[in-house]
C-alpha cells in the first residue's frame, strides 16, 4: 500500500504547491554535505562539473540534476534528495548539466533535452564508479532533470557496459511540445513560461560572457518563449529545422514503452507545467510495461509534493517530503 499524500487543504491546487514548494526552498537552510569535486567529460567531449559524497560503506549510489533552469547552488530539492539519500547509505553523484552552472564555464555547449545528457549519465557514472563510488548505480531528477535521467536510462540499455540498474524520476517531462501548448494556454501558465524564459535569458547571456561569439545578438533579441529559445538558439545547432521537430526527437513519452531497467515516475495530475492530457497516454504505457511503475497522484503540483503534518504521520514519514521517501524507499526496496 501507497503511503498517503496528504496535503493541507490550500495547496491542494497544483499552483499554489508548486509556487509554495519554490518559495519554501528558497528560505529553508539545508544540509551540505561534503563533496569532492570533478570534472568528467560526457559525450561528445563536453566538461561536466560533478560533485561527489561517499559515505562509510556506501551501499550503491544514486546521481541526479535538476530541472530547466538552476545551478548546484541554488536547487534545494537536489539538496535535499542528496541529504537523505548519504544518511541512508548511498553515495550521491551531483552534476550541473549542459549550459548550467559552472559546466556552463567549462564548455559553450547548449542543451539537447536527453538527446546528449542521457549518455552523460552513462559517462558519469561509469567516471564515478573509478573515483570511488560503488555500484549499482540509480538515476534520478526531477521536472525537466528527469526527462533526462529518463534519457540516461535508455542509453544505459544501449550501452551495456555499465552498473545502472535503475532509475526514478519526479514530475519529469515527457511531451515538450503539447505541455507549451499548454501553458500557453492559461494566464497562469503564462506567467510560469514568462519566469522560465527570463531564467533561459540569463542563462544564454550568461554563456556568451563566458564564451564569445556563442550565443547570436540578434537571436537572443527574438526569444520571448520557452519555444523560440529553442528555436533561435538551440534546435539548429542540433541538426533540425524547428522547435516542433526538435520536440518530436526528444519525446519522452515515446522511449517509456522500450524501457528495460526499473524505473519509477512520481507525477501529480494537478502539475500546473504539463498538459494533463499527456496523463492518459502515460498511464497506457506504465500499464503495459512491467519495468515502469508509475505513482500518479491526483495532488503535488510540479515537483511540489509537500505533505501535511496528518499526511507525514499517516504515511510515518519524519519529515513532509513526501515524494522524495517515496523515490528513495522504492530504490532501497529494489537494491
Amino acid at each position: 500500500m501507497i503511503p498517503p499524500f496528504l496535503p493541507s487543504l490550500w495547496l491542494q491546487n497544483g499552483l499554489l504547491m508548486t509556487y509554495y514548494a519554490a518559495w519554501k526552498m528558497s528560505r529553508l537552510q539545508l544540509e551540505e554535505l561534503t563533496y569532492q569535486e570533478h570534472i568528467f567529460i560526457g559525450a561528445q567531449g563536453v566538461p561536466l562539473f560533478v560533485k561527489i559524497a561517499i559515505p562509510a560503506k556506501a551501499k550503491g549510489t544514486i546521481i541526479g540534476t535538476y530541472g530547466i533552469t538552476g545551478n548546484l547552488e541554488n536547487q534545494g530539492m537536489l539538496k535535499i534528495l542528496a541529504s537523505k539519500a548519504f544518511h541512508q547509505g548511498y553515495a550521491v553523484v551531483l552534476f550541473d548539466w549542459r549550459a548550467h552552472g559552472r559546466t556552463a564555464e567549462l564548455s559553450n555547449a547548449l542543451t539537447s533535452d536527453g538527446l546528449y545528457e542521457g549518455e552523460d549519465f552513462v559517462l558519469i557514472a561509469k567516471s564515478a564508479q573509478i573515483e570511488g563510488c560503488p555500484p549499482p548505480f540509480w538515476l534520478t531528477g526531477y521536472s525537466l532533470g528527469g526527462q533526462l535521467a529518463l534519457w540516461g536510462l535508455k542509453a544505459a540499455q544501449e550501452d551495456l557496459d555499465n552498473d545502472i540498474v535503475g532509475g526514478a524520476v519526479i514530475c519529469p517531462s515527457l511531451d515538450s511540445d503539447r505541455s507549451l501548448n499548454y501553458l500557453g494556454s492559461s494566464l497562469g501558465g503564462r506567467l510560469i513560461e514568462h519566469l522560465i524564459t527570463q531564467e533561459l535569458k540569463r542563462l544564454a547571456r550568461r554563456i556568451e560572457q563566458l564564451h564569445p561569439q556563442t550565443i547570436p545578438p540578434e537571436a537572443l533579441e527574438r526569444v520571448e518563449s520557452i519555444r523560440s529559445f529553442d528555436q533561435e538558439l538551440v534546435v539548429r545547432k542540433l541538426g533540425f529545422a524547428t522547435a516542433k521537430e526538435y520536440y518530436a526527437a526528444t519525446n519522452t513519452l515515446k522511449i517509456l514503452p522500450k524501457l528495460t531497467l526499473p524505473t519509477l515516475i512520481i507525477y501529480a495530475a494537478d502539475d500546473p507545467l504539463f498538459d494533463p492530457a499527456i496523463i492518459p497516454d502515460l498511464t497506457e504505457v506504465a500499464e503495459n510495461n512491467p519495468y515502469l511503475e508509475l505513482l500518479l497522484t491526483a495532488q503535488g503540483g510540479h515537483v511540489g509534493y509537500i505533505n501535511s503534518d496528518y499526511g507525514s504521520k499517516m504515511s510515518k514519514d519524519a519529515d513532509y517530503w513526501w515524494a522524495w521517501n517515496r523515490l528513495l524507499e522504492w530504490i532501497v526496496k529494489k537494491s
